[in-house]
């Protein structure tokens, strides 16, 4: 699919969104209307190397699981997401959050995300189901929850958990 690209300004510091996002639980707060079943792939979900697996809400796609995991994150201007989805996770895709502050003390933040589907398959179900409008309706609205959540403290859906539950304390036994 071509490149979806978006902006939009928080009345925010660069600083306080970039630590926003560059924790990835807190990602099913703004994008959980499209994106579900969030679960952390590691216990830090702070940083690079830090991932997420999810389910995309789509209808009639048999393969809608996905992932995302933080590969470069350059504070505070630019984090960006590398993962894979599809069937038997074949098709690439790459996100990108530019944060650029502008002189009032705001942050533009530059939204950009694309996929590349290896089979001519995978071209097709991106085509039926995936299309690029509705891509952009999607992010555009997780970006407008974003702005709201980090400006108004607006509702926050649910943060990202481990599988599995809580993590048991060591309690010393050796086996």
């Amino acid at each position: 699919m071509d490149a979806v690209r978006l902006s939009t300004t928080i009345a925010r510091p660069a600083e306080e969104v970039f630590e926003y996002l560059a924790d990835v639980a807190n990602h099913p707060e703004f994008s959980d209307h499209f994106l579900i079943d969030w679960h952390l792939t590691r216990e830090d979900s702070y940083g690079a190397g830090a991932g997420a697996r999810f389910r995309v809400k789509t209808r009639a796609d048999r393969f809608a699981y996905g992932d995302i995991t933080l590969a470069e994150v350059a504070p505070p201007e630019r984090i960006v997401a590398t993962g894979r989805g599809g069937r038997f996770n074949r098709i690439r895709h790459r996100t990108t959050w530019t944060l650029k502050p502008d002189e009032r003390g705001n942050t533009v933040v530059e939204f950009c995300t694309e996929s590349e589907p290896v089979m001519q398959s995978d071209r097709l179900m991106e085509k039926l189901l995936r299309t690029r409008s509705v891509a952009t309706r999607h992010h555009k609205r997780a970006l407008e929850r974003l702005r709201s959540i980090l400006e108004a403290g607006d509702q926050r859906g649910a943060r990202a958990t481990l599988s599995g539950g809580a993590r048991k304390p060591a309690t010393g036994f050796r086996l």
